[in-house]
């Protein structure tokens, strides 16, 4: 599995799976965990996950699908900003820890910008990296000016900025990528398929043809293309969560690059960081 190296000299997965609005209905529990597993079976090296995700029972589920195992995924989760204090950061990350059955969390984000000084947060992961309880720290929803700030703080150690990052919002290109990849600074892509309304584009469903995938896989593959670039899209169906693994076999030359760009051009000015 390919990876991207985040500032620590961890090894942070290209492709992972994403929970998003997993544990936001009971009945549909069966069926996210039986995605999950399937998934974790197939080989996904990665789960993303959050607090917020049904308040928490998405962490659950996923916590569930990691009993038993010999070899654990990367595992992601974030802390809503207004638990993002010096005190309560800790305390939110006990409870996810709780919930997922783990000890230790790989990668632990904030997952937008709220009130809380950033300062306070990052002392809150500077505590819980120093006793075990996360490896690394990030954000998420950080334009380039958030960066900034975080920067002037974290002594190097941002791991990553999870974003809206796909074909067709391809804002981040501009100013924010740039600016991490100088850094080597990962972006991780949330909703990759936008999604899937970029599946219903005609030019990507022509290049999929061409290149011999599905277009769900085209828009991933361009993802993997991107250097510096991870993303975590989410199904709680079998059969889209092993398309969507199978992106990572799928090859793009020069040309259907080329034909991307003039489908879904790149931004040619600074655009407001989007989110879902």
């Amino acid at each position: 599995m390919r990876s991207c190296k985040l500032p620590s000299g961890a090894e942070m997965p290209v492709l992972g799976l994403g929970t998003w609005r997993m544990g936001e209905n009971a009945r549909r529990r069966t069926e996210e965990l039986d995605a999950l597993t399937y998934g974790l079976d197939l080989g996904y090296p990665m789960i993303d996950t959050a607090e917020m995700y049904g308040e928490g029972v998405a962490e659950e589920i996923v916590g569930d699908a990691l009993r038993g195992r010999d070899t654990l995924p990367f595992i992601v989760s974030k802390v809503y900003p207004h638990n993002a204090s010096r005190a309560g950061t800790i305390a939110a990350c006990e409870r996810s820890l709780k919930r997922l059955q783990l000890e230790r969390i790989d990668l632990y984000l904030l997952h937008w910008r709220g009130g809380t000084r950033i300062e306070e947060t990052y002392e809150a992961f500077d505590r819980l990296r120093s006793a075990g309880k996360i490896a690394d720290f990030g954000v998420s929803n950080f334009d380039l000016d958030d960066m900034q700030d975080a920067a002037r703080l974290d002594k190097g150690r941002t791991a990553t900025n999870q974003v809206l990052y796909c074909l067709s919002r391809r804002g981040p290109e501009f100013d924010l990528l740039p600016w991490m990849r100088k850094r080597a600074i990962p972006l991780m892509a949330y909703s990759p398929l936008d999604q899937g309304g970029l599946l219903r584009k005609a030019p990507l469903k022509k290049l999929a043809d061409e290149v011999g995938c599905t277009p769900a896989q085209l828009a991933l593959a361009w993802l993997f293309a991107q250097p510096g670039v991870v993303t975590i899209p989410k199904s709680s169906n079998r059969e889209r969560v092993k398309e969507n693994f199978a992106a990572l076999q799928v090859e793009l030359t020069p040309e259907i690059l080329r034909e991307l760009d003039r489908a879904f051009p790149p931004p040619r000015a600074k655009q407001p960081l989007e989110m879902l």
